[in-house]
């Protein structure tokens, strides 16, 4: 079989894009839409949630009975993306990558009818299990799709098309509080599973020339045949197999550190959660979505950074988790063991840096002395 080597090797990356950008709409940016979603419609489903037991059992819900019934809606779409990796690997092998994405659009528009169709049914609980089928979505693609990115795209291209994800999960997170403020199919060559017997090769060489508008390279075949021959006869590894398999230890140990360390950093809770954390700050109902669209600009901005730098994004992800630290040690006061007022009166003495106590105003507005979500 005759492969033309060096003809047009840069090739059109037009569909390279468009194929990221498909997937990515219908998977990865969902991530990062429905993260951020559920904040502008805080009040309007608490009392739909209230509504609903009056109308069935007669019963006013207090408002920690509201909240807590809220907190389940907001996060269990978290176990449903739980619920999503857990599947992605066995599915991703099963169908291979884009069958996978295709079928993954299923949790979507099941979640998309519960939620229309919750209000007409009087029925909260179908919110949730929209959220739970929306986190499955969001748990197959963050799993799937980089690896398809990274697969479809040039070997030159391969981080790029990964960071891609980033890029759309950080736009969804925009997109999601756009649209709060004023309150999908995949394609592409089934390249991904590489799982190819003599009679697909042409098939695989034909795809992959569509997609990239080049010749494809011998040399690239043969390392996709290569892995399909060191994948042949095995079976996917168990959590607790990888956990035990010395040979990916530490491959295992960085990804645990490093998701971790994302995941804690508190970007959730303050996505999932804004509206009464910003609330119980002091801001105006009116604003708080205005606020919170602010957080999704700097990670889309910061985002955009990181694909600019490259390797050297860390450099100045070091200096401000630096500053930052600084900022929190030797500017912010303790609040242990203190009252609101207390508090208040210790930012009020940095407002008022310098000046004598005779000469300090008195603190302005209203204290809040409560700080319950």
């Amino acid at each position: 079989m005759l492969i033309v080597v060096g003809v047009n090797e840069k090739g059109n990356y037009l569909n390279v894009m468009l194929m990221v950008t498909s997937c990515a709409t219908g998977g990865i940016l969902q991530y990062g839409y429905n993260l951020v979603i559920m904040n502008a419609p805080t009040i309007f489903i608490q009392n739909f949630v209230n509504e609903t037991f009056r109308e069935r059992w007669d019963v006013q819900l207090e408002d920690y009975q509201v909240t807590l019934v809220w907190t389940c809606i907001v996060s269990i779409y978290s176990l449903g993306g739980l619920a999503g990796a857990l599947i992605a690997g066995p599915m991703s092998i099963t169908f291979g990558r884009k069958k996978t994405m295709l079928l993954n659009n299923i949790f979507l528009m099941l979640s998309s009818l519960l939620a229309l169709t919750s209000r007409a049914a009087k029925s909260f609980e179908m919110i949730i299990i929209s959220r739970v089928l929306v986190g499955i979505n969001a748990g197959i693609s963050m799993n799937v799709q980089p690896m398809y990115f990274g697969e479809s795209a040039p070997k030159h291209l391969r981080g790029a098309a990964s960071l891609l994800s980033a890029i759309f999960t950080s736009f969804g997170v925009v997109l999601g509080q756009v649209v709060g403020t004023g309150c999908g199919t995949g394609c592409g060559p089934q390249v991904g599973n590489r799982q190819h017997n003599d009679e697909q090769k042409e098939a695989c060489i034909n795809a992959l020339r569509r997609l990239r508008g080049c010749e494809v390279q011998r040399s690239e075949l043969d390392e996709i045949l290569h892995e399909q021959a060191e994948a042949k006869g095995l079976r996917p590894s168990r959590p607790w197999e990888l956990l035990a398999d010395r040979n990916v230890r530490w491959q295992v140990i960085s990804i645990i550190t490093i998701s971790s360390a994302m995941q804690l950093c508190g970007n959730d809770s303050i996505y999932f959660y804004a509206y009464y954390v910003f609330k119980e700050a002091g801001i105006s109902p009116d604003m708080i979505q205005y606020i919170t669209l602010h957080t999704g600009v700097c990670e889309f901005t910061a985002c955009i950074i990181c694909s600019e730098l490259g390797e050297f994004c860390f450099i100045p992800f070091t200096a401000v988790c630096f500053l930052s630290a600084l900022y929190v040690g030797l500017v912010l006061p303790e609040t242990k063991g203190k009252t609101l007022s207390a508090i208040a009166s210790e930012f009020h003495k940095l407002n008022y840096r310098g000046q004598d106590k005779q000469g300090l105003p008195a603190p302005q507005g209203e204290v809040c002395h409560s700080t319950a979500l």
